[in-house]
């Protein structure tokens, strides 16, 4: 029996000194996240759990271990061109080992307040400030058209885009 990709996925910051380690995706020809500025992580593969999938898609694209992670929140993830994703949301500081090559892209410790400048998904910028400001866990739905973002709720409520990051204060 031949399974399908899975629609669920993990994604991390790796936090240090102020800062994320994050994957520049240039390396894979057909990539979705092509050219963005993303974090860690990847679909699960059978039978695993989130931290399973997370311990070793971080193992594969870094080379590092973690040693202390926090689930801070689950993303659905809706598009017009790609199957809905469910994404769960972690954070990291503690690691051990050394940053390896990555095949996926290039890795780089990020400061934080710069993450807003990088190309990323619009919908990042949302979950960066939940990060920063929610301290307990969060759901964030984003519905894209192409690369647009056209819906974004919090815990079930609908957000206003028009304000941008405003929304937030």
């Amino acid at each position: 029996m031949t399974l399908a990709r899975s629609n669920q996925t993990t994604l991390c910051y790796i936090e240090r000194e102020g800062q994320y380690l994050m994957m520049h995706r240039v390396k894979k020809e057909h990539d979705i996240n092509k050219d963005k500025w993303v974090g860690i992580g990847g679909h699960f593969e059978p039978d695993e759990s989130p931290e399973e999938c997370l311990l070793r898609e971080c193992r594969e694209e870094t080379g590092l271990m973690l040693t202390d992670y926090r689930l801070r929140g689950v993303i659905t993830f809706i598009s017009d061109r790609w199957q809905t994703e469910y994404m769960f949301l972690y954070t990291a500081t503690g690691f051990a080992g050394t940053i390896g090559d990555c095949n996926e892209g290039t890795l780089e410790w990020i400061d934080k307040a710069a993450v807003y400048d990088l190309p990323v998904w619009e919908g990042d910028k949302l979950f960066f400030r939940l990060l920063e400001t929610h301290a307990e866990f969060f759901s964030l739905k984003l519905r894209y058209e192409g690369e647009e973002l056209c819906e974004a709720a919090i815990d079930g409520r609908g957000l206003d885009l028009t304000k941008g990051l405003e929304i937030f204060k």
